[in-house]
């Protein structure tokens, strides 16, 4: 009995150094200095957290002068995370969206606000069903006018709906991209029931809060379905 209990102290010990390392290290990069992704071919880079990579990645691509979202992970103090070591909250990243697009056509304000007009602003290390760290909500910004954006937007929501929000505003560092079999997810699998429950629903959302900055592509198929 003394050996068991013996071995549950050291467990909770180690357990209880390895979370406070892990703390110190996220708090750290929080301290760090942005990095600013260059303009290439006229396009810029946005990076967001928002819950599950699958629902953001499909939101952002609906948005007027996106070329493209990719999923990834970032936020974190591990090199080269993947799906499954993200998974256990150690790895200090959460699932994130990199958006490829035209500053001359969309802004970042605006992405910013669709970041906040497509989820739960309240709800911490998580959105809907997906909880844990590797699902909470950060704006990266990578120079401070972006932070400036992200901290006014973050006031404005707070006193519009008389709550606090959860996002983190963190400086960018480092984006990794995801598995292949987690890129454009929702466009491959309509049918999926996580995409019909849960994705489809936050999209809905932009179409709804975001009219002007949806793509007229997406918003011709939308009013094709809703005649029908």
């Amino acid at each position: 009995m003394k050996q068991a209990a013996s071995l549950i102290i050291f467990t909770l010990l180690f357990s209880c150094n390895n979370n406070a390392q892990n703390n110190k290290k996220q708090q750290a990069m929080a301290n760090t200095k942005p990095i600013e992704v260059p303009l290439q071919d006229g396009k810029t880079k946005a990076y967001f957290a928002s819950g599950c990579f699958w629902c953001v990645e499909a939101i952002y691509q609906s948005v007027i002068g996106v070329d493209d979202a990719i999923s990834g992970y970032s936020g974190g103090h591990t090199e080269n995370p993947t799906y499954n070591s993200s998974n256990t909250g150690r790895t200090g990243h959460a699932e994130a969206v990199e958006v490829i697009y035209d500053p001359n056509v969309v802004s970042f304000s605006d992405l910013v606000e669709v970041y906040f007009s497509t989820q739960d602003p309240t709800q911490i290390n998580g959105q809907g069903p997906d909880w844990g760290s590797q699902y909470r909500s950060i704006i990266f910004y990578q120079n401070e006018e972006q932070k400036q954006i992200a901290e006014a937007k973050k006031s404005k929501w707070a006193k519009k709906i008389g709550s606090n929000i959860a996002a983190e505003i963190m400086p960018f560092q480092k984006f990794w991209e995801a598995e292949a079999y987690h890129q454009n997810f929702e466009a491959r699998n309509p049918n999926h029931p996580y995409v019909r429950n849960v994705s489809n629903k936050r999209l809905d959302k932009l179409y709804k809060t975001c009219p002007l900055l949806v793509k007229k592509e997406v918003n011709d198929v939308i009013k094709d379905l809703n005649k029908n």
